[in-house]
């Protein structure tokens, strides 16, 4: 029985709705928003992982209807992956966000949009078909533009607009490309037409939806050169949204665009490997330079984000098992730690009342603590040993090496260069230098920080197990390269 597939979507669906039934109680939309993401983690932990243990794709037909007439849901191990990553994240933050929040005109509006963007990204993950993974998209941005001006500053709403005409045009040209796909193949549930596209009539098609997606996606994964949403939208946010944003909302863009090419345009994806690689150069190039530039630590962080997201790039446009695996990885490190890096951000501003780095110092005396998780963040995104980071990209450069792609290599050693000197400049500037001589240190709530422990935990806890966690990855690779397993499960007699 596979009907528990449909949890994910509907836990957060339903406590969007109750919380806004209980709109009048912001104590009980708590209660109900925390429960309904901790459940995530159950699930996955109690059901989910126990059946894909065994490399298994998981599907359920909703409505008895077969495939590819009706809606699927299909479940393997990298779609496993990402919701349990945004199960961990979105509680974590969930519960930054409750300390974080005062109780002004946009707390209750906050957890009913909490929920429908995580409704939108777990029905992206699970997805079986194209136009549903359209559907699914336009859910989470719609939350995700009312979580970003939630507050109605002026850069906030700035910031938003210019999110929401990026978004929309990458929605267009994602809807162009799924109605060439629906006229040369006659379906889009994504099994079926993994088998469709595969013939020589498709060929003229597929070769003008390949870069419709690249672009589509990689407006919403924030690629060189379609990033510039967002250093102006992420930091102008609340901290909390900032912080589920930058984590998580762009790798929905980069699990689209790994699952496309790897089950819909495997050829597309071979012919478009130096395209990804130059991609993959200028991304983190680009992003790491903006983010030594930038004297406000929620800019800088965000900079750090489109950066990162070049070193995903980097392992799909080397398309071999090993660089699946260390993109995968690389995944699983990055959410982990670009929020939680974020969260710290947060701390940051709860304590001194600012994000300007040269308005601060004095916080390695004055709180230890906080020094010591940012300390261990930042030396986990720079790749510093034996930290995630420095698994991660120790895989991708050896697949780099493997696959003859001695500049991407070279850019991104030089990248995780550049990543610790600004890392080094937060750590000067914060914690070193003295404090302002008319600087107070505001305390921080205990929910603040724990939250931020446990989360800078869960990615030490990614290094400790880098072994089961590298292998599960690999399995998840080796899925992605073998498609037949899945286009079984889903037009076959399984689920």
């Amino acid at each position: 029985m596979t009907g528990h597939l449909v949890y994910p979507i509907l836990a957060p669906l339903g406590a969007a709705v109750l919380c806004l039934a209980l709109h009048r109680s912001v104590r009980a939309q708590r209660l109900v928003s925390l429960t309904a993401l901790a459940s995530i983690i159950v699930y996955a932990g109690g059901w989910l992982w126990p059946a894909l243990g065994a490399g298994q794709v998981l599907t359920l037909r909703l409505g008895g209807w077969p495939a590819p007439f009706g809606i699927v849901l299909a479940v393997d191990v990298f779609s496993g992956i990402m919701l349990t990553l945004s199960g961990v994240t979105g509680l974590a933050v969930l519960i930054f966000a409750v300390a974080w929040l005062d109780g002004g005109r946009e707390e209750p509006f906050f957890y009913p949009l909490y929920l429908v963007l995580f409704m939108g990204i777990h029905g992206a993950f699970l997805t079986g078909d194209l136009f549903n993974l359209y559907v699914f998209f336009e859910v989470l941005l719609v939350a995700s533009f009312g979580l970003a001006a939630l507050g109605g500053s002026r850069a906030q709403i700035e910031g938003t607009i210019r999110y929401l005409v990026a978004s929309q045009v990458s929605s267009a040209l994602f809807l162009v490309g799924v109605g060439l796909l629906y006229g040369v193949a006659g379906t889009l549930n994504m099994a079926d037409l993994a088998t469709k596209l595969a013939g020589p009539l498709a060929a003229p098609y597929v070769a003008v939806v390949a870069p419709l997606f690249l672009v589509a996606f990689g407006i919403k994964a924030a690629i060189f050169p379609l990033f510039f949403w967002l250093p102006a939208s992420y930091p102008a946010a609340k901290t909390p949204v900032t912080a589920i944003f930058g984590g998580l909302l762009t790798k929905v863009g980069i699990y689209a665009l790994i699952r496309c090419y790897t089950l819909l345009l495997p050829a597309q994806w071979q012919a478009h490997r130096g395209l990804l690689l130059g991609i993959a150069i200028l991304t983190m190039v680009v992003g790491v330079l903006g983010a030594v530039a930038q004297s406000d630590v929620k800019r800088l962080l965000s900079f750090h984000i489109i950066s990162q997201i070049g070193y995903l790039i980097m392992g799909l446009g080397l398309s071999s098992r090993l660089a699946l695996a260390a993109t995968l990885y690389f995944m699983v490190h990055i959410v982990l730690v670009k929020t939680s890096l974020l969260l710290i951000a947060g701390l940051l501003e709860r304590m001194t009342g600012t994000t300007d780095l040269y308005a601060m110092g004095g916080l390695l005396r004055r709180r230890p603590g906080v020094a010591v998780l940012f300390l261990t963040a930042a030396l986990a995104l720079a790749g510093a040993p034996p930290l995630s980071g420095f698994v991660a990209k120790f895989g991708l450069v050896l697949a780099g090496l493997q696959g003859r792609a001695f500049v991407a290599v070279a850019v991104a050693l030089g990248v995780s260069m550049l990543t610790l000197f600004s890392m080094i400049k937060i750590w000067t500037q914060a914690f070193m230098k003295q404090a302002p001589a008319t600087a107070a240190i505001a305390p921080l709530g205990g929910t603040l920080v724990a939250s931020t422990i446990g989360l800078v935990a869960v990615a030490v806890l990614a290094a400790v197990l880098a072994a089961p966690v590298w292998a599960v990855a690999n399995q998840a690779a080796g899925q992605l390269l073998d498609v037949g397993p899945y286009v079984s499960a889903v037009l076959g007699n399984q689920g």
